[in-house]
């Protein structure tokens, strides 16, 4: 049965994709903005708006890749049944013969194996129709589309939508240099959401690499939407594009941001190259006068006065010896117990075993995930007189 989710109202369904293990934090962003029935999904929150909110929850959500706008839902049993009932969606409605499209597909849990095969099928479907009432058809872009469409099959159900972000959300602007082993910058910002830090007071990151948690905490702190530093959203290609609408919104958000903060966010590392790469950043992302950064070696770093939070991502050890890694985790503790009593610190991980030698009792592990690596965000409240015993991970 076909069940077309896109009437013709001025509230419609939406569905914003997010890193698996942050549905709850975006569900709690979503209805912030004030988006309606809002139901937490596998990697996605589905939920309920306007025009205005679909534009807002791609400039303020930072938990959020993508924000979809679904078009119709089916059950597709076969690949011939995809192909008839994507050709039925009158597609001139979302997408112009000089304009270039590109298909996403994702299937799970499906008797569908093949997302390109499935990609493919729905483009035919899409340039066939072009071709049979016009005599040519749209050209696809598979890295930079006007317009990009969204397959989503979960089992035998089909969810055939239009991307209104475009590039995925995570893509900021800011980030161009980001050193070997970068952080989403959703993952980043769902970490220090996860961390609890009240936003009004110090915030610490000594091993901060090409600087992207300590960005995220300060757009957090001063309240800068993520995502006016993107020029560039899918929707700016639809057809009911309100440029006039959008451009309020940007200005507004600009008038909500808090001009200065009396407290210090210091990112430090002991790579010199890192560090200006992380400043760089930083200026892009607008808060460069907000960040102290420092080179410095974990075990050197003296941290601003408590309270704070403290987060640290450190290696994972695929490029390091077993004994460097648990030397590295060893210090990491060592450095928590020496500069960061009253401090609530953390340290983001996919190595438990390495986590092991920091040798402090966690009073929470936060499973998260980094791409395919199940990871442990590992909180340790230093307050005076913490004791020094093996973690039970």
């Amino acid at each position: 049965m076909l069940t077309n989710t896109n009437q013709d109202k001025p509230r419609f369904r939406m569905i914003a994709k997010t890193i698996y293990g942050s549905e709850d934090l975006l569900a709690k962003e979503l209805a912030g903005l004030g988006a309606f029935d809002v139901k937490t999904m596998n990697r996605s929150v589905e939920f309920y708006g306007d025009k205005q909110l679909m534009y807002e929850a791609n400039l303020w959500c930072r938990t959020a890749t993508r924000i979809l706008k679904p078009i119709v839902s089916f059950e597709a049993a076969d690949d011939n049944e995809l192909y008839r009932t994507a050709s039925r969606i009158d597609w001139v409605e979302y997408l112009g013969l000089d304009q270039t499209f590109a298909i996403d597909a994702v299937i799970v849990d499906s008797q569908f194996t093949n997302s390109l095969y499935v990609a493919q099928k729905t483009k035919d479907a899409i340039a066939d129709q072009f071709r049979d009432k016009t005599g040519q058809r749209p050209s696809v872009d598979v890295k930079s589309p006007d317009i990009r469409i969204n397959v989503y099959i979960y089992h035998n159900e089909c969810t055939l939508a239009i991307d209104s972000s475009g590039d995925p959300l995570f893509k900021r602007g800011y980030r161009r240099k980001t050193g070997e082993a970068p952080l989403n910058e959703v993952l980043a910002a769902g970490i220090v959401l996860r961390s609890e830090w009240d936003r009004n007071s110090s915030f610490v990151d000594a091993m901060c690499g090409s600087g992207t948690i300590v960005i995220e905490a300060a757009l957090l702190a001063r309240n800068i939407a993520p995502g006016l530093t993107r020029n560039k959203y899918g929707f700016m290609n639809w057809s009911n594009y309100d440029s006039d609408l959008f451009k309020s919104i940007c200005e507004k958000a600009r008038q909500v941001i808090i001009p200065n903060l009396n407290f210090q966010i210091v990112g430090s590392d002991i790579d010199s190259q890192l560090i200006q790469e992380a400043s760089e950043n930083a200026n892009r992302a607008g808060v460069g006068k907000d960040i102290i950064f420092k080179q410095s070696d974990i075990v050197d770093l003296v941290p601003p006065p408590p309270p704070g939070v403290a987060i640290i991502n450190p290696p994972y050890g695929d490029r390091l010896s077993i004994d460097n890694i648990q030397s590295s985790y060893h210090a990491i503790g060592d450095a928590f117990k020496k500069n960061f009593t009253n401090y609530d610190a953390f340290v983001f991980t996919g190595n438990a075993a390495a986590a092991k030698h920091i040798g402090l009792r966690t009073s929470r592990r936060i499973q998260m995930y980094n791409g395919p690596i199940e990871c442990r965000l590992l909180k340790f409240e230093m307050y005076r007189g913490t004791r020094k015993i093996e973690s039970k991970l």
